[in-house]
């Protein structure tokens, strides 16, 4: 496939301009927080989606519950760019769940991803617009019905919960709070102005009813330096620079939660600044719940091709990307490992 027919593909012009939008200061290392790691989350949209699933199968025992909005099934894409493009975006074929599922069970079997048993608790929330243009409804489905299966198919994961909320009215974005004409648009920095507030549902389905509202975020939003956490020394195909949101409570020393929250393509920060790191909406919860917030930063890549940004769900970054062995995956255990989550977990 040509690159542009992948960029018609994805409904998106490329637009590579300029470079990093972040201010030019240095990145620091990531702080040591008292981590519970009974509260830790991954969170993403569309290809951030995509990762985070990939990293709750690959390390559920670091990663017991997930949010996944626009999203499709774990393993859809199976190694292939015409698979991503077709049957895990469009729904074209549909994606085979039954296959998907009997696929992860086997690989969790042979070591590849984790231990399925490390589900029994897990909180899934799937999230996915009835407007959505990019990652057709009917593959965000294929994504819930691969939990419920698996849930249903697996002894033991009985108590997992799964909730799929599919019917509501926005295109492929990010809904924020905020009322707007861009709700049924996927422009950037795609977070579309719905009136309905999907960090602060994500936050309730994976730790529960909030205490009180949420306020403007009182938290630092810190820069860190991602290179430092290669694994082994190997590129992970990330920005120099990502982002964590620390909450006045997490600063000071008292137990805190985490969500890794992974941004969709062309969401990154050389992309749209920090648009999302400040205003999907996160940090304002973070501080309701006690729960950091990791913005890992992807970047744009002729070689290997991913002009877009997009985490690896795909196997652009080696044929393990989805694997305990993947490089991107590696990363990310490196980062909550130095953040502090124990290492026991």
């Amino acid at each position: 496939m040509s690159l542009k027919a992948w960029i018609r593909s994805f409904g998106l012009s490329l637009l590579l301009a300029s470079g990093s939008a972040c201010a030019a200061q240095p990145a620091g290392s990531l702080p040591k927080l008292k981590l519970d790691p009974s509260r830790v989350a991954v969170a993403g949209l569309s290809s951030g989606a995509y990762m985070a699933t990939q990293a709750q199968l690959a390390y559920p025992e670091l990663f017991p519950n997930a949010a996944l909005v626009a999203g499709g099934p774990f393993g859809c894409a199976g190694g292939k760019l015409e698979a991503a493009l077709g049957s895990c975006m469009k729904g074209v074929p549909a994606p085979d769940v039954g296959a998907l599922v009997a696929s992860a069970t086997k690989r969790a079997a042979a070591g590849e991803i984790g231990p399925l048993k490390d589900l029994a608790h897990a909180h899934v929330y799937l999230l996915h617009g009835s407007a959505d243009a990019v990652v057709a409804p009917a593959v965000a489905e294929a994504g819930a019905h691969f939990y419920e299966k698996l849930r249903d198919n697996t002894p033991g994961l009985s108590g997992m919960q799964v909730h799929d909320d599919g019917q509501r009215a926005f295109a492929h974005n990010l809904p924020v709070v905020a009322s707007g004409d861009d709700c049924d648009k996927s422009v950037a920095p795609y977070l579309g102005h719905c009136g309905f507030d999907a960090a602060g549902e994500i936050f309730a389905q994976m730790f529960g009813k909030p205490a009180h509202a949420a306020a403007q975020a009182r938290g630092e939003l810190r820069m860190f330096d991602q290179d430092a956490l290669r694994p082994d020394g190997a590129d992970a195909l990330l920005a120099k620079t990502g982002y964590v949101y620390l909450p006045p409570d997490c600063l000071a020393g008292k137990p805190c939660g985490l969500v890794v929250a992974f941004h969709g393509c062309k969401q990154n920060a050389d992309a749209v600044g920090e648009a999302f790191v400040k205003d999907a909406g996160f940090n304002r919860w973070a501080d309701v719940y006690d729960v950091a917030v990791l913005y890992p930063q992807t970047r744009a890549s002729f070689a290997p091709l991913n002009p877009q940004a997009c985490w690896d769900w795909w196997g652009y970054s080696g044929a393990d990307y989805d694997s305990r062995q993947g490089v991107q995956l590696r990363w990310l255990v490196n980062a909550v490992r130095a953040l502090g989550l124990p290492a026991g977990h």
